[in-house]
């Protein structure tokens, strides 16, 4: 029955999507900027209703972090961390609560899966968006290809990096927490009561 209801949520957001979009093509035309832009942040809305159904992934050959990834100031140098405290701190927080630690204690691990499936969520959005920025571009629109550009560093590169950046930490955390739990046990010390 819960499956049901995802899926009918699913649907009903999708139905909702394409009418506004064939609304907005006639309206616009199919070559505006704000089409391709819409249709962005429309994909990005849809994975995330699609999440109790099925998750994005990032395709393998950049799945795995690397080890440059690894150190503490890889991302401290494109400011990532910053964009998180920005991200943290402002209502935009509130449009993924699922990739934060909170004080009721979750998963670790959960709460990697969900970084991971937001982060290939954005990369998606990301490889949707660039033939538009290309198309504007060698179609004269050279300021709308400029503002799809800084749109695409904004809303799907700089949280692919965050997410990246937020692996990295929850690895770090799993193995803590791996080690505390697997940490052998000293044996007693028995009293034989021998001299």
């Amino acid at each position: 029955m819960r499956t049901l209801k995802h899926v009918l949520t699913f649907l009903a957001v999708l139905l909702f999507f394409c009418c506004s979009l064939v609304v907005l093509r006639r309206a616009l035309g199919v070559t505006t900027p704000w089409l391709a832009l819409l249709a962005m942040f429309y994909f990005l809305a849809l994975a995330k209703v699609a999440e109790p159904l099925f998750v994005l992934r990032m395709p393998a050959v950049l799945r795995p972090l690397r080890s440059w990834e690894r150190q503490r100031n890889a991302y401290r140098r494109l400011a990532v961390p910053g964009f998180g405290t920005i991200l943290r701190r402002t209502p935009l927080r509130y449009l993924n609560t699922a990739v934060y630690l909170d004080q009721r204690g979750r998963d670790l691990r959960r709460v990697r899966h969900q970084a991971e499936s937001a982060e290939a969520s954005h990369f998606w959005a990301a490889v949707l968006l660039l033939p538009y920025i290309v198309f504007a571009w060698f179609n004269g629109q050279r300021l709308a290809a400029v503002g799809l550009l800084l749109a695409q560093v904004l809303v799907n590169c700089y949280p692919v990096l965050h997410l990246r950046f937020v692996r990295v930490r929850l690895d770090r955390a799993i193995h803590r927490q791996r080690a505390v739990f697997h940490r052998p046990h000293p044996r007693p010390i028995v009293d034989r009561g021998g001299l």
